[in-house]
Formats: C-alpha cells, structure tokens, sequence
C-alpha cells in the first residue's frame, strides 16, 4: 500500500528538527525567580556551630570553601533563615512538618507567580503543568496559581511532585508530548522549590553539606508549537542499577530529609563513560554545541564533565548558576536554560539527575519563528 504524505513549506523549513512543524515544541520564553533573603554565610556559620569540637568542622569548612557556591535564597526572612539565633523559624526547637508545609502554602505560589509575571503577556494558556517536590497543599499548587492568574476554569493541570532535581525535565517533556498531541495548545510550565524549609539540625556532617547546596527558586515557561526558541527534542533516560539508595527524601515529624550520598558524582561520572548511555546523550551524529546541565553541585559537574570528556568551559551556565543560586532543585535546570535561552545555540543537551539515581534530559535546538 503505497502511502502518500503532504508536506507543506513550512514543514521542510523544520524537517531538521526531525519532526514536522506541527509536531514540533518550542521553549518559546522563559523567566525565573527567587526571595530576597540572602543566607549563605548565616548557614555556613550555623553549620560550623553545630560541628563545634568536632573533628568533621574542618572537613566541612574546606568543603564549604570549594563548593562554588556564593549566594543561596530562602523565602524565609532574614531573622528567620538564621536558624539558631534569636527568635527565628529554626531558633528553638525543629518546626514540625505541618508548620513548614503552612510556610511552603503560603509562600511557593508568591515564587511561582514573580516568575511567571516575568514572562509577560501569557496569552490564551490551555494547560499548566507544575514540579515541585518541597511540599504538598491541596487543593494543589497547580490550581492556586491558576486561580490567582486568572485563567479559564477548563484548563487542564499536571501537577508533578517529589521527582526531585530532574522534576523540569520531566515538566517540559511532558509540555512537549501535549503540543505534539494538540499542536495548538499553550502550556504553562512551572518549577518551584523552597529547599529552605527542610534543614535539619544535627551533627552528622552528609546531611548538613546535603544542605549547604540547597536555596529557593522559582522558574516559568511557555511552550507551544509555533514561534521561536529551544526546541524540544529526543528525550534521554538512564536509572542507575544498585543506586537507589544514593539521593533520597524521607518526610519525617521535622520535615523532608534528605540524603545526598558523596557516591554520587563518581556514580555519575562513571554511567556517562558507558557506551550505551553516551550514546543516549551524545547521539549518533554531531556532537551537541552545548550542556545543559543541572547545577547539583561542584562534584556533580566535575563528573558530567569528566564522563562526558568536555573542555573546561562547556559547563560555565551551570556553574555561574550553581555561583549565584545554589542548587533549587527542580528550578535549577530551568536557570541553566534561561541563560542558554540568550545565547540561542544551534543545539544542546539538557540533563538532570535525581533520586533513584537517575539521569532525565532532553535534546534541543534553537528554532526561529515559525
């Protein structure tokens, strides 16, 4: 049966993209966001009082040095996001759970919502899909943003939650199946996280340099079929056997615990050697111009780097974003492609890793209006 298809002009302009034009989705603007509490130096000293005697001080002191880290942000004010002194949120006794959920109810639609009025005129949005995974409210932080938006009552909402730092590429990736599906939709994505609200007070120094890489942040896209920006490509998976264990959250009686093992980077560097996973992120063709990758912390680009055998400059978005904010979580990934948004590269790859270990991306590339 001989199958005969029409291609309009506009589909060969992007048939480099390796879809039609109609199946196309496009990062067409993005913003981002976050509060104006600046609490780097008050952790690190909160950090360094809780190690005092200890041997491990010295240990953290030299990695707080070499994390390449300079500001991080808490949606908490100044008195409070310095943890034990005074009469702050983290001054007494550990808040509970509820307590740091009645913060995040309150605060994590503000984030959301700065970051999205930088986007300018929305226009007529169809769906909003949101990641985060520092909290839970319902009715969920998808319809409170939708709400005090404005938007129509018959939008529908994906609300993505506790998949961690690679949450935006599974936010975006899921914008790109609904334009590929309904090629006129216009789709809201939102990442935001409030890391802040989960330090833990202990002495066990993983966790406290678990914390030292976290901050607050919010970031906004709109993504349709048509326009111009990053196109959203190929997607790019990998679950790590025998990691599982590696990065996880615990919600316990004093908020989300986390644990970030040090195996980690060397887990990474090590899956991105393998020839079947390179070839995932790599491709089979040219290699990508650029990466995008999370800003999870020093080590976690060293090792992307080292798997990946890139030049020393390949990741500097990353780290000027890892300089600035810190890790957001699921907001990270989203800074990373803001910057990448100005320098409109001809082609990419966009990673992230988070609990499982897994790694999630996507490949892209600039496409002029369409």
């Amino acid at each position: 049966m001989l199958r005969v298809e029409l291609w309009t002009t506009e589909t060969v302009e992007t048939a480099k993209l390796g879809f039609p034009a109609r199946m196309t989705a496009i990062i067409n603007r993005l913003a981002t966001a976050v509060p104006n509490c600046d609490f780097e130096e008050d952790y690190r000293a909160w950090a360094m009082r809780q190690l005092e005697g200890r041997r491990e001080a010295k240990l953290y002191a030299r990695m707080s040095e070499r994390s390449g880290i300079d500001h991080r942000w808490s949606v908490l004010s100044e008195k409070d996001a310095r943890l034990d002194e005074g009469d702050g949120f983290y001054s007494a006794e550990a808040p509970s759970t509820a307590q740091r959920m009645m913060i995040y109810a309150e605060e994590a639609p503000k984030l959301a919502l700065a970051a999205i009025r930088k986007l300018g005129e929305l226009g007529q949005i169809t769906h909003i899909v949101v990641a985060s995974c520092t909290g839970f409210v319902a009715p969920g932080i998808d319809q409170i943003i939708a709400r005090r938006l404005g938007l129509a009552d018959d939008v529908e909402r994906i609300l993505i939650g506790f998949m961690g730092c690679y949450a935006a590429v599974t936010a975006l990736r899921t914008a790109r199946h609904i334009v590929r599906s309904e090629p006129q939709a216009r789709v809201l994505v939102v990442t935001v996280e409030l890391s802040t609200l989960h330090h833990q007070q202990t002495v066990d120094i993983e966790p406290l340099l678990a914390g030292a890489q976290f901050g607050d942040g919010a970031a906004a896209a709109i993504v349709s079929g048509s326009g111009m920006g990053l196109s959203i490509g190929t997607g790019i998976a990998a679950a790590l056997e025998e990691s599982d264990q590696l990065i996880t959250w615990q919600i316990g009686d004093t908020g989300f615990k986390m644990r970030l093992s040090g195996k980690v980077p060397g887990r990474i560097s090590a899956a991105l050697k393998r020839d079947d996973v390179r070839k995932r992120v790599l491709g089979d063709g040219e290699k990508p111009a650029v990466y995008a990758v999370h800003a999870g912390g020093r080590s976690i680009l060293d090792a992307v780097a080292e798997g990946l055998e890139l030049d020393e400059h390949s990741l500097d978005h990353s780290r000027m974003v890892l300089r600035d904010f810190g890790n957001m979580s699921s907001s990270t990934l989203m800074f990373v492609l803001d910057r990448f948004m100005q320098d409109r590269p001809e082609s990419g790859v966009a990673l992230a890793f988070g609990p499982g270990l897994a790694m999630e991306g996507f490949r892209f590339e600039w496409c002029d209006a369409l």
